[in-house]
C-alpha cells in the first residue's frame, strides 16, 4: 500500500501537468506576416537592356519583291529532282514547327497528333510528295533555330509563322506566301493599352529571332521587352502581370487570346507580315514542288477548309494570298 506522502506526491505532478496543458492550450499563437513571391520567369527568360543598340530602319529590299519565289512543278508523283528524291528515299517528310503554337500547331488533347494550319498546311505537301499526309515527322523548333535548322538540313522545310523578308532569303529559300498576318498587340481588356503608342514605359513580351521584336525595339524604344522562348510563355507572365502586353503577328495572338476571355487584340497594323514555307538554300525541286502544292491547295478548295477550320476567329474565310513568281 501506498503511503499517504507518495498519494500526494502524484497528485501534485497530475495537477501540475493539467495546469500546464491548460496555461498552453490558452496561449495565443503567434502571428506571422504573409509572405508574397512573384511567380518565376519562364526558363531562358531574358530581359532586353533598354541601353542596348536600337535595330536601324529597314533599308530598301535588295532582293526585289522577297515574296516572289520560283514558278511551280506540277505537285504529285511526276516531279523530280535530288533533293525530292532524297526524301521519298527517306519515306517521310521532316517538318520544323512549334508544337505549343494554338491554332498553327498544337497537340490535339483527344488524339495527341500534332494539328494546326501550319501542320495541316505540311501534310498537304506530304500527300502530293509521298503519297500519304501521314508519312511526316514533325520537329519542334524555337523561333530562332529556323534559320539554323534549315542551314544544317535537320528539317526538310519549315512551317512556323516564318515571315518573309530579303534578310532571311539570304540564308534560306522560301515558297510563295501562304497566309498574311500583320503585328499587333494583345494586352488584359481594361488596361488602357490600345496600341502601339500605349506601350512606351511598359513591360511587352516578345519571342527572340522574330521580325516582331525589332519592330517594337525600333518602333517604340521605351518599351522594358522581356523575350521568352515561346508565344505561349509570352501568355503566362502576361496571366501573371509580370508584363504589360504581348506583340507580335495578328494570327499568333487571335491563337492566345482564344486561351484567355480576359485579352484582346488592340490598335492597328504595326507591319505586314507574309508568311512562307522556309526551305533549305539551294533546293530548288523542292521549291517548285512545294509551290505546286500550294497552287493546287488555293484552286481545289483545301486552303479555305484548313483556313476555315482553325482560323475564324480572325474573321471570315478570305481568298488564298495570290502568288508571285520571279521567274
Amino acid at each position: 500500500m501506498r503511503s499517504a506522502r507518495g498519494i500526494l506526491i502524484v497528485l501534485l505532478v497530475v495537477t501540475a501537468l493539467a495546469s500546464g496543458c491548460a496555461s498552453d492550450s490558452s496561449a495565443p499563437l503567434p502571428t506571422r506576416s504573409p509572405e508574397y513571391t512573384a511567380p518565376p520567369l519562364p526558363a531562358k527568360a531574358i530581359p532586353v537592356l533598354t541601353d542596348s543598340p536600337v535595330p536601324p530602319s529597314p533599308k530598301t529590299p535588295q532582293c526585289g519583291d522577297p515574296t516572289a519565289s520560283l514558278r511551280p512543278t506540277e505537285a504529285g508523283g511526276a516531279a523530280r529532282g535530288p533533293v525530292i528524291d532524297a526524301i521519298r528515299a527517306r519515306g517521310r517528310l521532316l517538318v520544323g514547327l512549334d508544337t505549343g503554337s494554338n491554332l498553327f500547331s498544337y497537340r490535339d488533347p483527344v488524339s495527341g497528333a500534332v494539328v494546326g494550319f501550319d501542320a495541316d498546311i505540311a501534310r498537304e505537301v506530304a500527300r502530293d510528295l509521298l503519297g500519304s499526309p501521314d508519312l511526316i515527322e514533325f520537329r519542334s523548333l524555337g523561333s530562332a533555330e529556323r534559320e539554323t535548322a534549315l542551314q544544317n538540313h535537320t528539317v526538310d522545310l519549315v512551317a512556323k509563322t516564318m515571315t518573309i523578308n530579303c534578310e532571311r532569303r539570304e540564308k534560306v529559300a522560301f515558297s510563295t506566301v501562304y497566309l498574311q498576318a500583320h503585328q499587333r498587340v494583345l494586352a488584359v481588356k481594361n488596361s488602357g493599352i490600345n496600341g502601339l503608342a500605349d506601350l512606351a514605359g511598359r513591360r511587352v513580351c516578345i519571342v527572340p529571332g522574330t521580325t516582331s521584336l525589332d519592330h517594337v525595339r525600333r518602333e517604340q524604344p521605351t518599351a522594358t521587352i522581356l523575350t521568352v522562348p515561346t508565344w505561349a510563355d509570352c501568355l503566362v507572365v502576361l496571366q501573371q502581370r509580370q508584363v504589360d502586353a504581348v506583340s507580335t503577328d495578328d494570327a499568333i495572338l487571335a491563337g492566345l487570346a482564344s486561351q484567355d476571355p480576359y485579352t484582346e487584340l488592340v490598335g492597328n497594323s504595326i507591319s505586314v507580315e507574309p508568311y512562307g514555307i522556309g526551305i533549305p538554300k539551294g533546293s530548288d525541286d523542292l521549291v517548285r514542288f512545294v509551290n505546286g502544292t500550294l497552287d493546287r491547295i488555293r484552286n481545289d478548295g483545301t486552303w479555305s477548309r484548313i483556313y476555315h477550320e482553325y482560323l475564324t476567329v480572325l474573321g471570315p474565310v478570305p481568298a488564298p494570298p495570290p502568288p508571285t513568281y520571279q521567274d
